[in-house]
Formats: C-alpha cells, structure tokens, sequence
C-alpha cells in the first residue's frame, strides 16, 4: 500500500507521528479540509501532469487552481493532467491519496507559491484517507530535489 511507503519515508526522517489518517475519505480538498478541520485552502493538492516522457508533480494550495499561461511558461507544453488509469502506475500513489513522498521514478516534484501563505499545510499521505501535518519548510525538506514555481491562481 502507497500509505506504507509513506508512513516508511516519514519515519525514516523522524515524521511517522504527523501521519493522520482517518475514518471517513479525504479524497477531495473539500473531504481533506472537513477530515483534517481546517479550511480548504490549507490542504496542499498534489496535480499530475505529463510533461515530455516524466511526471510532474505540482504540490498547491487547496483554493489554487492551475494558470495556463504560467503553466505554459514554466513547462513548455500545455497542461495535460495524469488519467486516473496512469497515475497510481506512473506515480506510485492513487488518485485520492497522490502525494509527493515516496513517489516513482520519472517524477519531478514542484512547490507552488500558493502554499507560502500557510504556516502549516496538510498533503495526503499515500491514501484516500490520510494526511499529513507539515510546514513549507518542512515540505521543502521533504520533497527535495524540488524546485518552488509560480504556476497556479487563487480565487478572486
């Protein structure tokens, strides 16, 4: 299962213990939000795009939603999102529990600056169920080698 893997790369950086998982989905932001009590736009989404033969992984904020332009800017492509079917193959993790830990190779993860707003955000980890509570900084950390982008907008 994507949360071991998850739960294994945490613990083996001192973070098993942010681990949540839950009873009910958190599948969705709006489900994360509501499982984790915080407002939507704290949970850091994980979106998968095809970019050339790799994956890139772009870590937002819940309330952040892609800028093609920008998109188009930093990537060279138009954005075309991972099918559902490609994901848990290409990623390592399912739609619904898609996080940027413990992932596959041929993935390149990348930091959006919506998630700078947040002393804390909550990604999933590994499962439809779960999250984890984390700084940027700590996110960072984590998620290295990543490169932080502007790449998203937020809601007027």
């Amino acid at each position: 299962m994507a949360i071991d893997k998850v739960r294994s790369f945490l613990r083996e950086r001192g973070m098993e213990d942010r681990v949540m998982e839950f009873d009910t989905s958190s599948a969705t932001v709006e489900l994360a939000a509501q499982a984790v009590g915080v407002e939507p736009a704290r949970i850091a989404k994980t979106l998968s795009f095809y970019v050339g033969d790799r994956v890139a992984l772009i870590v937002a904020a819940g309330d952040a939603r892609i800028d093609n332009p920008k998109y188009k800017a930093q990537f060279h492509t138009k954005a075309k999102m991972l099918s559902a079917a490609d994901a848990e193959e290409r990623i390592g993790h399912a739609v619904g529990g898609v996080c940027p830990f413990a992932v596959n190779d041929g993935c390149d993860i990348y930091l959006d600056a919506s998630l700078r707003r947040f002393e804390e955000i909550y990604p999933a980890a590994g499962s439809s169920s779960s999250a984890v509570r984390l700084t940027c900084d700590e996110l960072e950390q984590l998620c290295a080698p990543c490169t932080w982008i502007d790449v998203c907008k937020l809601p007027a």
